[in-house]
């Protein structure tokens, strides 16, 4: 029973996940994942909540990955971009559920520290009164299940979510593989 409970739950929580984050009616069920998805004991055995949500000024900085060169946070943690955000808008269209997976990369200051990024960053203030980071414009995320400095799992997903250059650009490519340096 146990069993057929949890893979219920795996499954709805997958389904929130995109439904809520982007996997719209444009993105077909099976384009939500990359094929080259992290094994499912590593993926699904954290908690949702673990990637941070920074209580200080922010530290952006540049690191290699099998997608190339990606602007790091907290931890060495990758993050990302959502599509569906307009640039320089002043405000995040990823609410409710969608934090839950999408955290926002928040900073005390309106001036976060950066090594290595080149993109013109700067912040805007959430929904709760923080200040989410933005690059080139456009509001940075950590995904949930990145769990460790390399890991990309959120690179892709419904098609919409994509990892950060150092230019501020977006990385559309896929990678060999979906986590490690």
């Amino acid at each position: 029973m146990k069993k057929h409970l949890s893979i219920g739950l795996s499954a709805f929580a997958l389904a929130a996940l995109l439904s809520g984050c982007g996997g719209g009616t444009t993105t077909t069920p099976t384009s939500a994942a990359p094929a080259t998805s992290a094994p499912a004991e590593t993926a699904t055995s954290a908690p949702a909540s673990s990637a941070p949500s920074s209580m200080s000024a922010a530290v952006l900085s540049v690191a290699e990955s099998k997608a190339g060169q990606i602007v790091v946070a907290d931890q060495g943690l990758s993050v990302y971009f959502f599509t569906k955000n307009t640039k320089d808008s002043g405000n995040s269209v990823c609410t409710g559920a969608c934090l839950t997976s999408w955290p926002p990369v928040t900073s005390t200051t309106v001036t976060p520290t950066v090594n290595g990024v080149t993109g013109k960053v700067g912040t805007i203030p959430t929904a709760d009164g923080k200040m989410q980071v933005t690059i080139n414009g456009m509001p940075i995320y950590y995904f949930s299940k990145d769990q460790a400095a390399g890991d990309i799992n959120g690179q892709g997903v419904g098609g919409v979510w994509y990892l950060v250059s150092p230019t501020g650009e977006m990385i559309k490519s896929t990678p060999s593989s979906s986590s490690g340096y």
